[in-house]
């Protein structure tokens, strides 16, 4: 009984994973559509600054939904997620606020010092994952 409920739990969870990796899949290729459209945004807005925002803006979603659908992709090979791989996506998740905090200037010069030391410590945190993972130290 419990060999069968246990077969249906990694049945159901692998459907469930393939449907958001397709999910995934099908944003990113929309974002990276749409970011191509929008090119000409950067061309056409009153400012350079406003069309490179929204460049940035989409090129860091991106990016982050790549890292999301890497994470999904090792969990479905190792069946495990590695911290430095959540760690990577929270530097870009935080990078990419930090950049748009910087672009519509809402930044004082201490919160700049804080977001700047908080990546600073989740690349620190996935420096260690790295250099004292699992695989290393056997």
């Amino acid at each position: 009984m419990q060999e069968a409920l246990l077969a249906l739990y990694r049945g159901a969870t692998r459907l469930v994973f393939n449907l958001v990796v397709v999910a995934l899949l099908v944003g990113l290729f929309v974002g990276v559509g749409r970011t191509f459209l929008e090119l000409g945004l950067t061309l056409s807005e009153p400012t350079v600054r406003l069309g490179l925002k929204e460049l940035v803006t989409n090129a860091l979603s991106l990016i982050i939904v790549l890292e999301l659908v890497r994470v999904f992709v090792e969990y479905f090979e190792f069946e495990r997620v590695r911290l430095e791989v959540l760690l990577e996506i929270g530097v870009a998740l935080a990078l990419r606020e930090l950049l748009l905090l910087l672009f519509a200037e809402k930044l004082s010069g201490l919160d700049l010092f804080l977001w700047t030391l908080g990546i600073l410590s989740l690349v620190a945190g996935r420096t260690l994952a790295v250099q004292f993972s699992p695989r290393r130290t056997r």
